[in-house]
């Protein structure tokens, strides 16, 4: 599929807990927090209010407290939503 159309369901989905699967072969979890064209930003599962992250490049480019990854939408090869009670 192709990166727009992964663009648009990652926007649709933003705050929603998801598993993303790259061309790669790796599977990412967590919640998607923000969506550009380039890449989708996550908050991994659990890492909120725990402090995990800790210093170093976080996730909108900047230095600082970041407790998130990015993935870039040319490589996802899927994504999967999970249901309300898992998170």
């Amino acid at each position: 599929m192709s990166r727009d159309h992964y663009y648009n369901l990652c926007q649709k989905h933003v705050g929603r807990c998801v598993e993303i699967r790259t061309n790669d072969g790796r599977v990412h979890r967590g919640r998607i927090r923000s969506v550009d064209r380039r890449y989708v930003y996550m908050e991994p599962l659990g890492a909120r209010g725990r402090g995990l992250g800790g210093l170093g490049y976080g996730y909108y480019g900047g230095y600082g407290r970041g407790a998130g990854f990015s993935i870039a939408l040319g490589f996802i090869t899927g994504l999967v939503l999970f249901p309300l009670l898992f998170w």
